[in-house]
Parts: C-alpha cells; sequence; structure tokens
C-alpha cells in the first residue's frame, strides 16, 4: 500500500469558512488525494476519528475557552506539524475584538463570559501552541492552501518532488 499523509482537521471558534473550501476542494480533488492522504480525524467528515499519529494538523479557528487551548496542546502533541488555517486561526479576529473592549463593554458582556466558560481572553493558535506553517484568507487561500498540501506531501514522501517544468 502506498504511503498516505496522516491529517487531522480541527474547527475552533470561527465561521468554518475555511473549512467549507476544504471539502469543496475534495468533491473537486477526492478521487487523486484518496491514493495520498488518510484522514485521522475530521468531525465534519467522519464519526470515528483518531487523535494520534498525524502528520499535519490543519487548524481553523480562534481559541476562547481554555478547554479548546487543552485540546490544541494535545492535538500539537500528537501531529508532526500543525498549520494555522485562516484568520481566526492566525490573528485570533474577529472573536478578539472583545480583547480590546473598554472596561464599560467588558462589564456588559461579563455574563456572557461566565455563562459560555469563555477565558479571559481570545487567543490566536500561536498563542497557545508552536505553528510551523499558515495559511491566511477568510476563507483561507485555496492555492496557498493546495500549495502547502503538496509541500507535505513531498516532506513526508507520498509524492515525489515535482518537476520543475
Amino acid at each position: 500500500m502506498q504511503k498516505r499523509l496522516r491529517i487531522g482537521w480541527f474547527s475552533f471558534t470561527c465561521c468554518e469558512d475555511s473549512t467549507m473550501v476544504w471539502i469543496e476542494l475534495m468533491n473537486r480533488d477526492f478521487f487523486k488525494w484518496k491514493e495520498q492522504i488518510e484522514i485521522r480525524h475530521a468531525r465534519v467528515l467522519k464519526k470515528d476519528n483518531k487523535l494520534s499519529n498525524i502528520d499535519v494538523a490543519f487548524v481553523e479557528g480562534a481559541i476562547t475557552t481554555d478547554s479548546d487551548a487543552k485540546k490544541l496542546i494535545t492535538i500539537r502533541k500528537n501531529s508532526k506539524k500543525l498549520v494555522a488555517i485562516g484568520a481566526c486561526a492566525i490573528t485570533g479576529m474577529p472573536a478578539a475584538q472583545r480583547n480590546t473592549f473598554n472596561e464599560e463593554l467588558k462589564n456588559e458582556i461579563e455574563f456572557l463570559i461566565k455563562r459560555f466558560n469563555q477565558a479571559s481572553r481570545v487567543r490566536n493558535v500561536k498563542e497557545v501552541v508552536k505553528v510551523d506553517d499558515e495559511v491566511p484568507g477568510c476563507p483561507m487561500d485555496e492555492k496557498l492552501f493546495l500549495n502547502m498540501l503538496e509541500k507535505y506531501l513531498v516532506e513526508f514522501g507520498v509524492v515525489n518532488v515535482p518537476d520543475a517544468h
């Protein structure tokens, strides 16, 4: 059996627009990717997920709770590489807007922060764990994502280096 890139797709606080772009890319490239990629974890696609032995974890969204930060640390420990996907993961915005609220506004939303067990401030992914790469955009830049995926397919020995014609 051909070696495949073992990936995980994880989504935290965001609109999940990059997840939708990824699913649309799979609609287009599924038959090519099924020989190259093993999806170990992607709750949006499957019920039986494995959070172990992941080559590349793609993480979308801002980190708004302490429990999400703990999950992210676990993802990092179980992944050789971690890629922040989209603006929310890279900058924390727009969820991180509340980090800039004045005291009056912070007091006004305090009951929501408590009710939903939110952390005192919103963090981007690299504030919690080491990030190896980033794919910017909202939604993510499709071309940059495909380039990143190709990079890791080559790096992990799934495909040979593309010809430079």
